[in-house]
């Protein structure tokens, strides 16, 4: 075999393995009426099936990496994906929303030890120009991985069950396992000098954990509860602990001396921010299509597919502008586009009309999210240092999941009524978080963000 057929067959093997972590943060969406309707548990439970897993992932994923430095990446992605198609299976056949909600807790595990190995196997096969073409291939395919997975979902939902939207990454994981032990070639064991931060993993996802818990069931509990009260502050004092941790570990999963790069910190402020309203916008628009709308999976699926053809399109054009005239303008104007493209959402009611209604402004949030995200990830990888890129990419991949999860939780605490279902007025005060979290990004951005001289 070639060495250039042998490496396309590893970037097919790693775009595969991570295509199927990122559609299923985002396909689980249009299956969340289904999954309701079939469980039970109201909106409560559909917040728990996409944070849990946003869960484990965001706060796991630098874990995962410290494990590839230690095992070598090769194992780690064979792990991870083996893991990942056993974890599919647990939701797949989940009797109740509390095991699936556990199954989807451990299926984030497994997409926390595959990411970073698959771009690590990348790292490894590919060198010089070819690697950033590796690189660039990856991102492309995951992006269209990202448009066709709702549709597939809403397809098996629509035609079948909401257990196929798991189901179905079972004989993707078999192929990508396979292609990896036929064309990942087997290196050293690792680096026996790795260190693996597991307490500080173990606090980053309580930390987080208590407070996401207790803003998803405070609707229901009351803050008056102790469990509420109890899991919110403990939550917090958790995370002052972790961030006391990584200031003092020798091998810390987050090198905080990153913080003190200043469009290093600003930028993952601003991705915090327009990541917790990306992630807040498909939830909510979808679970209003489909339980509000009356729209099918399928159709809620194709809704979203313009905003991903349009960052396609314009994200690669976006990015060598922003390398050639510096990234303050996009950072700071890309947010408050999306932010103008979110308010029109607000007036939607059912009874809409797509083409004159909902496709404007998607296309106008989809612009301006155009504007921000390969700004935003050069700027980071930028202000790093290329000794640091890694690292630096890992920590904003992290903040990016973390950030879904957050705005899902908080803006789903902020609106839950007390039936425990989304209602037209919970609907229209989601939106109007989600272009206030946006637009701050852009004020972030503005402020924040400083071009190379």
């Amino acid at each position: 075999m070639s060495q250039s057929r042998h490496n396309r067959l590893v970037l097919i093997a790693c775009i595969l393995g991570s295509s199927i972590v990122f559609v299923d943060g985002s396909v689980v969406n249009v299956a969340l009426p289904a999954i309701q309707r079939d469980l039970g548990g109201g909106l409560a439970l559909q917040q728990w099936v996409v944070d849990a897993y946003l869960l484990t992932l965001g706060s796991l994923l630098l874990v995962g990496g410290s494990l590839g430095d230690l095992f070598g990446a090769r194992k780690l992605f064979i792990l991870g994906i083996v893991v990942f198609g056993v974890t599919s299976v647990l939701c797949a056949v989940a009797p109740d929303g509390t095991t699936l909600i556990l199954a989807r807790g451990l299926q984030g595990v497994a997409g926390a030890i595959l990411t970073p190995a698959g771009l690590a196997v990348i790292a490894t096969t590919f060198s010089g120009e070819e690697r950033g073409a590796a690189i660039g291939s990856w991102t492309a395919w995951t992006g269209v991985a990202f448009v066709i997975g709702p549709l597939i979902g809403g397809w098996l939902i629509t035609h079948g069950s909401w257990r196929w939207v798991f189901l179905i990454n079972v004989p993707i994981a078999i192929a990508t396992a396979a292609l990896v032990v036929y064309a990942v070639p087997k290196r050293d064991s690792g680096n026996e000098r790795a260190r693996v931060d597991v307490v500080g993993g173990v606090l980053c996802v309580l930390g987080l954990g208590g407070p996401v818990f207790a803003l998803i069931e405070e609707p229901r509990r009351g803050w008056g509860d102790p469990l509420i009260l109890g899991t919110f502050f403990g939550g917090l004092a958790l995370l002052a602990v972790f961030v006391w941790w990584e200031r003092h570990h020798t091998d810390p999963m987050l090198p905080l001396r990153l913080f003190a790069k200043r469009n290093f910190t600003f930028a993952n402020i601003e991705t915090l921010t327009v990541y917790a309203a990306l992630s807040t916008q498909t939830f909510f628009l979808v679970l209003f299509l489909q339980q509000l709308a009356g729209y099918s999976p399928l159709r809620s699926g194709l809704v979203l597919v313009p905003i991903t053809i349009v960052m396609f399109l314009l994200s690669p054009r976006v990015g060598r502008l922003s390398m050639r005239y510096g990234p303050h303008f996009f950072m700071g104007v890309g947010p408050l586009v999306t932010a103008l493209g979110v308010i029109p959402l607000v007036r939607l009611k059912p009874g809409f009309d797509y083409w004159t209604e909902l496709l404007p402004p998607l296309l106008l949030f989809a612009a301006g999210l155009s504007m921000i995200v390969a700004p935003l990830t050069s700027t980071v990888l930028a202000d790093a240092g290329e000794h640091d890129a890694g690292i630096a990419s890992g920590v904003n991949n992290a903040v990016a999941r973390v950030a879904g999860l957050l705005g899902i939780a908080t803006v789903g605490a902020a609106i839950a009524g007390a039936d425990n279902k989304l209602d037209l007025a919970g609907y229209r005060m989601a939106m109007w978080i989600t272009a206030a979290l946006v637009g701050a990004g852009g004020i972030i951005g503005l402020a924040g963000i400083r071009n190379k001289q």
